[in-house]
């Protein structure tokens, strides 16, 4: 078995040729750009791609192909100059009937070839309006996505389950059986916590216990890969293991989710839309303590606080959940000396995981070390995040 960092949640802003993938992502984000920042800066050895299904995006990964920059993996997946597997998703947005009228939630697909994935996008073709688009809004609701996605030898999932507009739980409804019916739930492996929760906040819902829980970046701009990622323990980087992993079988397993502290979510807190600032107060906030309006947008940690029904903590094949701050949100660690370490060190993961203290005051001042090593430890002040706009993070 060998360890290995996974991203599972990462957009393309645009083709090779320029055309638009992803709103309001960088322009700079396409495929192998994608796959060449996660070799050359951040260490990681597998990436999800969520917008795989859009035709311009197949085009040029049969391009990558072509040129011998990389290969179809006989388990699934795409490999990038055998450093990088890439696995080929698509985050969609389906259509749900909730008891407040409609709403609308995203999950993520991901499909074992590169053939799945071009029969998954014609396929789409009759529910999306724009299949070039990302995360476009399916007339499907996610139990029926989900059975065309299985069809086809792929996986299903919530994506950012509990984030106020785009999600499930914070969207939807209180019970993911109530989206997908007992049989459909049952057949979901795995659960996409979001920026803004963690595993002991999702742990307050029981029906997520025996659900393998990931924690992925969600990035729309290249330095934001990896600001959330997992540590999973396989035989070799490729789909097949990947499934095997997300069902903990054969030893496979998540050993580690490494992820912001959920305050510094840009969603963390309840947002009043009147005053344009954070709500304070006793938990769960549903109005505004400082003009009393209900024009707010509910936070993660206080939707969670209202349709939690367990207290028993997290079962015994959770992994351990660990804060993690990115090098670009530690204080005083600016770009030129975040490429000085990374020239030295060579990736972001061996920066975060390996670097010891006498290694750092080599190359950076005492207190940028400091901050480095007490973003490691989750020794770093938080400021709460909210309505849209992340936190911050600060020096003890």
């Amino acid at each position: 078995m060998k360890d290995y960092f996974v991203d599972l949640h990462v957009h393309i802003g645009r083709t090779s040729a320029g055309k638009q993938v992803k709103y309001a992502s960088s322009a700079n984000l396409t495929f192998e750009n994608i796959a060449h920042e996660c070799v050359a800066r951040k260490g990681i050895d597998v990436v999800g791609i969520v917008d795989c299904a859009s035709p311009g995006v197949i085009y040029d990964i049969k391009q990558l192909i072509e040129r011998g920059e990389a290969r179809e993996i006989p388990e699934g997946g795409i490999m990038y100059r055998e450093k990088l597997c890439i696995i080929l998703g698509s985050e969609i947005e389906t259509s749900e009937s909730a008891e407040n009228g409609s709403c609308a939630g995203h999950c993520i697909n991901f499909f074992q070839t590169l053939h799945s994935i071009a029969e998954f996008s014609n396929i789409m073709k009759k529910y999306i309006k724009n299949i070039n688009l990302s995360s476009q809004k399916a007339r499907l609701p996610a139990r029926e996505l989900q059975k065309i996605v299985e069809s086809l030898g792929g996986i299903h999932m919530p994506a950012h389950a509990f984030t106020p507009h785009k999600s499930y739980y914070g969207n939807c409804t209180d019970r993911l059986t109530k989206i997908y019916g007992e049989e459909g739930f049952e057949r979901i492996l795995a659960i996409e916590l979001g920026l803004s929760a963690d595993t002991f906040l999702a742990d307050k819902i029981s029906e997520l216990k025996d659900k393998t829980f990931l924690s992925n970046s969600d990035a729309h701009s290249l330095p934001k890969i990896a600001r959330e990622y997992n540590l999973i323990e396989m035989e070799s980087a490729d789909f097949g293991e990947l499934v095997m992993a997300l069902k903990r079988e054969g030893g496979r397993r998540i050993k580690a989710n490494y992820g912001l502290n959920p305050k510094l979510g840009k969603y963390h807190r309840t947002f009043c839309e009147s005053c344009n600032e954070k709500v304070q107060g006793e938990l769960p906030v549903k109005s505004c303590s400082k003009c009393d309006s209900r024009n707010v947008v509910m936070g993660v940690l206080d939707r969670i606080e209202i349709i939690k029904d367990s207290s028993d903590g997290s079962p015994k094949h959770r992994p351990p959940y660990i804060n993690q701050i990115p090098l670009e949100y530690i204080p005083k660690l600016g770009e030129k000396t975040i490429n000085k370490l990374l020239n030295q060190f060579g990736t972001e993961m061996r920066i975060l995981h390996y670097a010891n203290k006498a290694q750092l005051q080599e190359l950076v001042s005492t207190e940028v070390t400091e901050n480095i090593i007490k973003a490691r430890e989750g020794r770093l002040e938080i400021e709460e995040g909210g309505g849209g706009l992340y936190g911050s993070v600060k020096t003890v």
